[in-house]
């Protein structure tokens, strides 16, 4: 069984983590362990009709943001790797400069630490120099860096096509390929 870890941090696009969940929640060999900010909590219910509680049932266990003690913050729990959709500049801020000020954080550098895959999906527009930099930082370390730039060869025709397009080009870096999205073949 994979254990992949997923955080939601607070920047807006709240439906990338949930549509994520809901697609790793389909899969029989897959554990989901879920961090979520407290503003991440916030933007849910400003951007969706979900409820907090509903999300972190989307999980097979959830965490505490403040909990330092968690699981998820030691090398020591086994997993596939982590996923931060979608990822805001304070929280890509921190892990680019090892400020472990909450779980959220702990668990992404624990990720760099251990050398496991950590994809964090960053939202925010337009980048300043601080934000490139630490991208460019984190991906000199072997982070995979996936904004949620919308593809258009596939013809999305709602808002939701633009989304899955996006969690299905992060899921695929876990070996899990679970959506029926149109891939490009040239």
């Amino acid at each position: 069984m994979k254990r992949i870890v997923v955080g939601i941090s607070g920047a807006t696009g709240a439906i990338y983590g949930v549509r994520l969940l809901k697609l790793l929640r389909e899969q029989k060999d897959v554990e989901v362990h879920l961090v979520m900010s407290d503003w991440a909590a916030k933007n849910l219910e400003l951007e969706t009709a979900y409820s907090t509680a509903e999300v972190l049932a989307m999980a097979d266990k959830s965490y505490n943001f403040n909990d330092m003690g968690a699981a998820i913050s030691s090398g020591s729990f086994l997993n596939s790797g982590m996923i931060i959709m979608p990822c805001s500049m304070k929280s890509l801020s921190a892990i680019a400069n090892g400020f472990d000020a909450n779980l959220l954080v702990r668990a992404a550098n624990v990720m760099l630490k251990e050398q496991r895959k950590l994809v964090l999906c960053p939202r925010e527009t337009p980048l300043n120099a601080i934000h490139l930099e630490n991208m460019l930082k984190l991906s000199r370390l072997g982070v995979m860096i996936s904004p949620p730039f919308p593809a258009f060869y596939n013809h999305p025709h709602s808002i939701m096509d633009i989304v899955d397009h996006q969690v299905m080009k992060v899921l695929d870096q876990f070996g899990v390929h679970c959506m029926n999205q149109r891939r490009w073949n040239g």
